[in-house]
């Protein structure tokens, strides 16, 4: 059981399955919780969670640390306090098949800043693998016609969306420097709360601004379910796997989103499964099984 929970593909495959959700939870709370106030208690809770566990290696790795301090501050702005801070801000504005779209120019960001910053190049495999991917990506959210692809718009929503793929790909290639010999729990911590801090007078802005939150059991439930899935497990989950398979294999698992998604509203908000989303997911899923497939498994 511990073997099978350390294949960094399972890993993937669980925290796309996590953001997804996060995506359907991001934009059905959007009128009842503001996207500052989502971030900053998702975060808040998942900090707490990371704490019991980070806490033991403090003392010890504290040198190591401070050593790579700046490294730390970026990685914790980018990719804890920058996307998913955008992406909330973007679901407000925007709908959630045209953030999955955009969010699924991850793979292709992250592939060009690891050319440019680490020097990584892709192999035919691997380049066959995001094609194939991403023409599913395209298939599931034009509902298999052109016309439909082509009548799609960007509004400021999509803008915000486009910053937060953006900083998740410098998130994605940027772990490759993250500082050695610390355990991974306490890096992680460390990511959250520098994250954190800039949220805090953010979010007091939007209070004062008169967007507070509806308390209910759905908001509620909402916010405890991205704090622990894709706050706490998905963020465990991403670094441990790009880690062991490297920024452009873990990118890739990002296609995986609409395939959940379409699963997820098919469960939860009864909507049927067509055509064009078993297309897509056969492509998708033919990405991903080459991309796994390939030199350095």
């Amino acid at each position: 059981m511990k073997k099978t929970f350390a294949n960094p593909y399972l890993l993937l495959t669980l925290t796309v399955l996590f953001w997804s959700g996060n995506m359907i939870v991001g934009r059905g709370l959007h009128g009842a919780v503001p996207p500052l106030a989502l971030a900053f208690w998702r975060w808040t809770i998942a900090l707490m969670l990371m704490l019991p566990f980070a806490l033991p290696h403090l003392r010890s790795q504290w040198p190591q640390l401070r050593a790579r301090w700046p490294t730390v501050v970026f990685l914790g702005l980018v990719g804890v306090g920058g996307y998913n801070t955008f992406a909330y801000i973007a679901l407000q504005y925007t709908t959630a098949t045209s953030a999955t779209l955009l969010n699924s120019f991850t793979p292709i960001a992250t592939i060009v800043l690891a050319f440019l910053f680490l020097g990584k190049r892709l192999g035919r495999l691997e380049t066959l693998a995001i094609v194939l991917s991403f023409a599913g990506v395209m298939t599931i959210v034009s509902h298999g016609s052109i016309a439909t692809l082509l009548g799609l718009s960007l509004n400021h929503g999509d803008l915000w969306m486009l910053l937060a793929v953006l900083t998740w790909g410098i998130y994605t290639v940027g772990l490759q420097r993250r500082p050695a010999g610390v355990d991974p729990m306490l890096l992680l911590a460390a990511f959250t709360l520098v994250g954190l801090l800039p949220l805090i007078p953010a979010y007091l802005w939007e209070i004062d601004q008169g967007r507070t939150i509806a308390v209910s059991a759905a908001s509620i439930a909402g916010i405890l379910y991205t704090g622990i899935f894709p706050g706490f497990l998905g963020y465990v989950f991403y670094n441990a796997a790009v880690a062991a398979v490297g920024p452009n294999r873990g990118a890739q698992f990002i296609h995986l989103m609409p395939v959940f998604t379409t699963l997820l509203a098919a469960v939860f908000l009864g909507e049927r499964p067509l055509w064009y989303h078993f297309v897509g997911i056969a492509l998708v899923f033919s990405g991903i099984v080459l991309a796994t497939r390939g030199p350095g498994r």
